[in-house]
This record gives C-alpha cells, sequence and structure tokens, in this order.
C-alpha cells in the first residue's frame, strides 16, 4: 500500500527512511540514535557478516550460538545489542549485562570497545580480572555498574567475598570466546555461575570451535539457542591455498613473472584478475616478450577475439588468461588451477568470487595475492569478512635463530586456518625487475602501454571504494614482515643472512641527518679554532 504523503518534504524524508531500511548498513538493524552514534563514531558502517547474521536474533531477544573467530567482528555483535537493550543506567538496577572472558587481555579489550561504543550512553561498567586490587573493585561494585565484564575466576571471587552480590538481575549473559573458557579449566566455575543467574536472562555464546563438552554446556545453558555458522557460507573451497605477497606497486611485474616461471607449473592454468583494460593488453604484450603465450579478455573487446581467446584457453592451447572482473563474469573454466589477483580487489565478496573459480569439484588450486601497503587496510577487511585471522611471517633475524621453530610454529598456523602474508625474495624482483626495465624502455609500445596503465590506475583507485577506517588504522601498526613460508629454500640457503642484513640497513635510522652531522663537525671545528686563538 503506497504511503499518503502531505507534503514534497515528507515524502523525501519517507523516501530516505525507505532507504535506509532496505540498506544493509546498521541503519537497517534499528538502533536507538544514542547507540547507533557510537557505532559511527568507532568508524563502523557496514556490519560484517558475523554482526549481520547475529545482531537481529540478539535484538529479537533469542539465545544465541555463534561460531565466529577473534578478528570476526564479534564483539561489537554482542555488545551493540547489549548496549540497545540497557539503554540507561538504572541506579537501583542492579548488575543486568554480564560479559565472561577467558583472559584479562580480553576482557580489558572488551571494556575498551564497550566504552566506545557507549560514549553517547550513561551506562556504567565495571572490570572484574584479576591483576587488579580486590578493594578498588569492591569501589566500582558500589556504584551500581549495568554492565560487569569479568573473568570467571575473579567473578567468583567477588561472589564468594561479598555477601549481597547477586547475578539474579543479570538479563544479558555473553560466553566470549567460550572453547577458550573450557580450554582454561573455567567449566566448573561457569557452571556454578550458571546456577546463579536468572531463569529469564538472554544467553549468548561465541566461540571459533565447538568441542563436545562445549556443545554440552551450551545445551544446559541456553534455550532454544539459534546456531550462527559463517564458516559455511564464506565460499572459499578448503583445498584452495590462499598467498598474499607484499610488495612495491613498480615490483608486480616481476613478482608476476617470478610466479609463472618459478612457482606455477608449465601444465597448470592460471586465471590472471587485472584492473583495467589497458593492463591486460600491457601484460599480453610484457608476457610476449618474455617468450611466454597468454589469452585475454576484457570488456569492450571485440567479439570474436574474445571468443578465440577464451576458446584457447578452454583448449589448453595457452596455460594464463589475463582477465578484468567485468569480463570475467561470463567465463566458467571447471578445472582451473590457480588464480592470481594482480590488482587487490576492494570488495570482500569480490576476492571471493574471484579465487572461488579454482579448486572445484575435489581439485587442489593456489590464490595468488599482490598487496602493496595501499592495499593492506583491504586485506584485513578482506579476513574480518571470512573470519580468519591473519599475521606477518616473521622477520629474517628471528628465522635464524631457531629456524625448525619457527618453521613449525608456521606450519601449525597454517593447519589451523591462519593467513601469513610475506614478501617476495627482494635478489629475484631485483634481478627480474631491471631486465624488465630494460625491455620496456627498449620498445616504444610497451613504454606507451606503461604510461596509459598508469594513468588508468591511478583513475581506478580514486573511484574504487574506500576500505573501513579500523582497517586503515589497524595497518598501521602491523609489525614488518619477513620472507613469505612459500620460499623456505631461498630461508634454508645462505641468502638468508644476507637478507637479514639488508632488514637491519631498511631499519636503521641514524640520530644525526648527514646535514646535522655535517654542522655540528663544523661548529666543533670553529670552536677548537677559537679556543687556540690569543
Amino acid at each position: 500500500m503506497p504511503m499518503l504523503v502531505s507534503s514534497k518534504a515528507e515524502l523525501k524524508r519517507w523516501e530516505k527512511q525507505q532507504k535506509k531500511s532496505k540498506s544493509c548498513g546498521f541503519e537497517s538493524l534499528g538502533f536507538s540514535s544514542n547507540v547507533f552514534r557510537g557505532i559511527k563514531r568507532k568508524g563502523y558502517r557496514v556490519p560484517t557478516p558475523i554482526q549481520r547474521k547475529t545482531m537481529p536474533l540478539i535484538m529479537s531477544g533469542a539465545d544465541v550460538v555463534a561460531m565466529a573467530r577473534t578478528g570476526s567482528g564479534k564483539t561489537a555483535a554482542f555488545l551493540s545489542p547489549m548496549l540497545e537493550r540497557l539503554k540507561q543506567h538504572v541506579p537501583q538496577g542492579g548488575v543486568r549485562a554480564l560479559v565472561l572472558s577467558p583472559t584479562r587481555d580480553l576482557a580489558l579489550q572488551t571494556l575498551k570497545f564497550a566504552k566506545e561504543l557507549g560514549r553517547f550512553t550513561d551506562l556504567r561498567i565495571s572490570l572484574l580480572v584479576g591483576g587488579d586490587s580486590m578493594e578498588s573493585q569492591f569501589e566500582e561494585l558500589a556504584q551500581n555498574p549495568d554492565i560487569i565484564i569479568a573473568t570467571p575466576g575473579r567473578l567468583m571471587h567477588h561472589l564468594s567475598e561479598v555477601d549481597d552480590m547477586s547475578l539474579r538481575t543479570v538479563e544479558y549473559v555473553v560466553f566470549d570466546e567460550a572453547d577458550c573458557l573450557f580450554e582454561m579449566g573455567f567449566a566448573e566455575q561457569l557452571h556454578q555461575i550458571l546456577t546463579q543467574l536468572s531463569e529469564n536472562r538472554q544467553t549468548l555464546l561465541f566461540s571459533a570451535t565447538m568441542p563436545s563438552a562445549l556443545a554440552e554446556f551450551a545445551k544446559a545453558g541456553l534455550r532454544d539457542p539459534q546456531l550462527v555458522r559463517l564458516d559455511l557460507e564464506t565460499r572459499i573451497s578448503p583445498d584452495l591455498t590462499l598467498k598474499f605477497f607484499t610488495l612495491r606497486h613498480e615490483e608486480k611485474c616481476a613478482a608476476l613473472i617470478y610466479l609463472v616461471r618459478e612457482e606455477i607449473r608449465s601444465d597448470e592454468q592460471t586465471l590472471i584478475f587485472v584492473s583495467t583494460k589497458h593492463h591486460v593488453e600491457f601484460l599480453n604484450s610484457l608476457f610476449g616478450e618474455e617468450g611466454i603465450e597468454a589469452s585475454i579478455c576484457y570488456g569492450d573487446m571485440d567479439q570474436d577475439a574474445r571468443k578465440m581467446n577464451v576458446a584457447r584457453f578452454r583448449s589448453r592451447k595457452t596455460m594464463l588468461l589475463i582477465v578484468t572482473d567485468v569480463a570475467a563474469r561470463g567465463i566458467d573454466i571447471p578445472l582451473l588451477d590457480n588464480v592470481i589477483n594482480w590488482d587487490f580487489p576492494p570488495k570482500p565478496k569480490m576476492f571471493v568470487h574471484r579465487v572461488g573459480r579454482a579448486a572445484r569439484a575435489g581439485r587442489t588450486g593456489s590464490a595468488y595475492s599482490f598487496v602493496t601497503s595501499e592495499d593492506l587496510p583491504y586485506l584485513l577487511d578482506l579476513h574480518l569478512f571470512l573470519s580468519k585471522p591473519i599475521r606477518a611471517a616473521p622477520g629474517e633475524e628471528e628465522v635464524m635463530e631457531n629456524f625448525d621453530g619457527v618453521m613449525s610454529n608456521l606450519e601449525q598456523a597454517l593447519a589451523n586456518g591462519e593467513t601469513i602474508y610475506g614478501r617476495f625474495p627482494q635478489t629475484a624482483l631485483d634481478l627480474i625487475s631491471d631486465r624488465l626495465r630494460d625491455t620496456i624502455d627498449s620498445s616504444a609500445e610497451l613504454y606507451a602501454l606503461q604510461v596509459t596503465c598508469n594513468r588508468a590506475f591511478r583513475l581506478y583507485s580514486k573511484t574504487k571504494p574506500a576500505p573501513s577506517k579500523e582497517s586503515v588504522k589497524r595497518a598501521k601498526t602491523l609489525p614488518r614482515e619477513g620472507l613469505h613460508p612459500m620460499f623456505k629454500r631461498v630461508l634454508q640457503g645462505g641468502e638468508l643472512s644476507a637478507l637479514a642484513f639488508s632488514e637491519r640497513l631498511k631499519s636503521f635510522r641514524p640520530k644525526q641527518t648527514i646535514l646535522e652531522a655535517e654542522g655540528e663537525a663544523a661548529k666543533s671545528k670553529h670552536l677548537q679554532v677559537t679556543a687556540h686563538c690569543p
């Protein structure tokens, strides 16, 4: 039924409201203005998958079991609905929400998050963790907090020490990283805490895994819980290996040649994704100069030429196909071995769509992605979307100190589904880069194509969607990454000490610049001269 409006202004307001309710942003989730302002202030624009799936369920009052890893956005997924439910401080209301964390560090992190998201509310939050004095925590509890964030051990300590402390008023309970709570031996305390809670509470359980003891606990403590599993929805095959390489933009050509010549077998078919049609033409010409035959496909390419190129790739007459995202939509290659993201995709779903073409039907495959410093926030956004942890490869000096231990640790991390990103061997890149620079400079056609590419990439960079503010901030704090574990043979060879020395030089920051040093030397000389003058 159409909405009846009395003025154009009212019509505009109604249309804006409709648009908001249809959007996939936080606006559509129905938060009150104070909570929504906190979410916006935190820099969040679009909910992560775990937030999008769990928040409506939580806000409807249902008990929820959510399987999500650290870094998936789960903390905001349970804090925002909690703030929405409590709304404002109730002086004599008792404790109304309880968040249980396995460690002091996680509890502190959750407290910081809760204060940031709830900055426009007057809700009071107390932290009960080991390492802080009981007296200061007694004082906090005397202030009638609405929310307690605690580790189980310290909470139980308070319950046994404080006669009038009760959890009967708690209406919202969160067991965060519940599998860790059980692994760390808190099972008995958690069961005791359950007995002290009201029957009418809402209970949420967030966990990366679901061991049998935890499943039994969930049955006992939650009423008809809704199960949310994101690991089934990422749509990336477990048979696909993801590899992320950090490099400078100008090193991409050398890195691509290295992969094609050294890492990818000649009987494997590979799809190479680039940002514009100009990059397709440039790389195809560069491959030609290198004696590598490829097929190409882009949006406004001549239809016959396009069909012919794709047909040659399908029939395995060529093993490389260079494409843009638009052109790739209509191509289905069922037995594809590899995908290379020459330009990193700005949207997680685009990444999933690209790499989802490899490792189908029980086959294995690899997705290689080039990541410049500008791409790092997008890489972090992708891992939030996939609910996968990510870390930098260890530096060369760390590897030299304990090669076997570091490699064993990396293998375990990769087996657990963690992503390790790292650099290419610099010596190899430099050798190939020098040769390619000579090739491009001596070819008028290649040089002109490169200039057009650079211009097109600047335009593409301006028009692509921005990464989240949180990921931009986090990218600035990431440590310097070492060599990617794929280059284990380089790490085992004699090049390692040279690489470590090179990295030390790069990280060296002199106390003075050359000009400052020269200035001080001149000043010192002048003082010596004046001192010897009569």
